[in-house]
């Protein structure tokens, strides 16, 4: 039984064709692209060192600038998602990469590539990463909200199946500096079509999210807009009184470290040092790119179905062993190093939208957005964390067989820790402290 007035998801097939589906493209299209700026870290992060004679650790303390940013702006660009709207933000989001890039090329100093790489690119690309896949996925669909979210976070690793193989080859036989030059290319290309085809609301089309049906509520893409820093930061003191936020973090901060941070960043470096040549490395992320598309999009269908918490422990877990298996693997044979591209690469970034759908059953679909905007924050917080001390690892060590070792432990440890989150969904209201948006 329903109550009166509520509205029931109808079968797509009844309805005409949905502008949620053009949405949707113009924003996979974004998020694949900025992931592509991202992967620029891992191909030219040995040639950069080589030029200006720095260390591992040196440059590798770039890179983390870039990776903080990325995640710290998760819950402001959550916030900024409502005060000025998708369109406006995504634009932004790749002039900023586009400037950032385009500039690099011409930096010669340390701080230069500081903030260029670290700040401009970083903040940019923080603009346009996984909130942006969640604020678009529940704001425009209601029915397959989970399909759309794994398909659209799966677009980070079908931006390095496109464009690492392109970037290392152009970095190899072009030198470093034209890997930047054509990401900024790229992006600025990128604009104009998201100005053009991306709106904000479904009501922007005259119509409701996808899947619901009836006549559009015009006051639903007009609430009042709130400045969007202290959006972002009230939300914030809210959600720290709840238990469940800390665990999702702090398995977030695990996922960071063992993602981008750690492989994203130095595995092209570490199967260099085992001799595997940069443009074969790079093609094993790639190829992880490929399992990746496939398990992060079954990992959004598989969570409107199952136990997200289940879902977890097994990505995680599944994680930890390939980490432990790595250091073997890269100087076994190449079956043993395609076993471990299958397997991380399945479970890559799989962990997305069960960990979505977990806030919003923990803080309510209203708050929802930018709470996982704060949690995505604290995966960057680990990946920029990893990308530094193994960096160092490898420095002092001239290995990074104990960084492998320690991001898989921890994995194991997040995946028991995430059975602890609560089952039952609640809304705001429920939350002590949490008012509505």
């Amino acid at each position: 039984m329903t109550t009166p007035g509520t509205a029931l998801p109808v079968p797509p097939s009844r309805e005409k064709f949905h502008y949620a589906w053009v949405a949707a493209a113009v924003t996979f299209l974004t998020l694949l692209t900025a992931a592509g700026a991202r992967a620029v870290s891992g191909v030219i992060l040995l040639p950069v060192g080589n030029e200006f004679q720095w260390s591992r650790a040196a440059v590798s303390s770039i890179i983390s600038v870039n990776i903080f940013l990325y995640g710290m702006m998760g819950p402001f660009a959550a916030a900024l998602y409502q005060r000025f709207g998708l369109r406006a933000t995504m634009a932004v989001a790749m002039v900023l990469v586009a400037i950032g890039y385009g500039l690099l090329g011409f930096a010669r100093h340390y701080w230069e590539f500081v903030f260029l790489w670290g700040m401009v690119v970083g903040g940019g690309a923080g603009l346009a990463a996984t909130v942006l896949a969640a604020t678009v996925s529940s704001r425009w669909f209601t029915v397959k909200r989970g399909l759309v979210m794994g398909a659209l976070t799966a677009s980070t690793a079908t931006g390095q199946l496109v464009f690492l193989p392109q970037l290392a080859a152009v970095a190899t036989h072009l030198g470093w500096r034209a890997a930047p030059h054509l990401m900024a290319w790229t992006c600025a290309a990128l604009v104009p079509v998201i100005i053009v085809l991306m709106r904000n609301y479904p009501q922007d089309m005259g119509r409701r999210p996808y899947g619901e049906p009836g006549a559009p509520d015009p006051s639903e893409a007009t609430q009042p807009r709130q400045n969007p820093i202290t959006l972002a930061f009230r939300t914030l003191a809210q959600a720290v009184r709840v238990r469940d936020f800390w665990i999702l973090s702090g398995s977030f901060f695990i996922c960071g470290a063992s993602t981008n941070g750690l492989i994203g960043t130095h595995l092209i470096s570490a199967a260099f040092d085992c001799g595997i040549p940069e443009t074969k490395s790079a093609g094993l992320l790639a190829a992880m790119g490929i399992f990746d598309l496939v398990g992060t999009t079954l990992s959004g269908w598989l969570s409107d179905r199952f136990d997200s918490r289940y879902l977890l422990f097994n990505y995680y877990l599944w994680r930890g062993l390939a980490l432990l298996f790595l250091p073997h693997a890269l100087i076994g044979t190449s079956t043993e190093l395609g076993i471990f591209v299958v397997f991380y690469g399945l479970d890559w970034i799989a962990t997305v939208p069960p960990t979505v759908r977990l806030c919003r059953n923990a803080f309510g679909p209203e708050r929802a957005g930018i709470v996982f905007g704060w949690v995505a924050a604290v995966h960057q917080l680990g990946a920029a964390f990893a990308a530094f001390t193994a960096g160092g690892v490898r420095t002092w060590t001239g290995s990074y067989n104990v960084a492998f070792w320690g991001a898989g432990l921890l994995c194991a440890a997040a995946a028991f820790g995430v059975l602890t989150i609560r089952k039952e969904v609640r809304p705001s209201a429920a939350i002590p402290g949490m008012a509505p948006a």
